[in-house]
């Protein structure tokens, strides 16, 4: 299992989590996930806090999501979106 490290943010209905692009040697990185993106491309039904558990489950595609994002345009703010995950067209 993954090393999750998140927290349910109320005010911008997403997750946010850290991951580690450069193994855990390397920089920690912030990044978020709407609650929306898990719904529409996880099928999750969970609210709230609720959501952590669904992130932690799909991390293993979640993370690979934000380090493509990270190498692709270091230094700014990462919020994954579908579009991140060419699963949905």
């Amino acid at each position: 299992m993954t090393n999750f490290e998140g927290i349910y943010c109320f005010d911008s209905a997403s997750v946010r989590f850290a991951f580690y692009p450069d193994g855990p040697g390397g920089p920690r990185v912030l990044a978020q996930i709407s609650e929306e993106t898990l719904h529409d491309e996880f099928g999750v039904r969970v609210m709230g806090e609720h959501l952590l558990d669904a992130c932690q489950k799909h991390f293993y595609a979640i993370e690979p999501a934000a380090i493509a994002r990270y190498r692709a345009t270091p230094g700014s703010a990462i919020t994954l979106t579908i579009r991140d995950f060419g699963l949905h067209a």
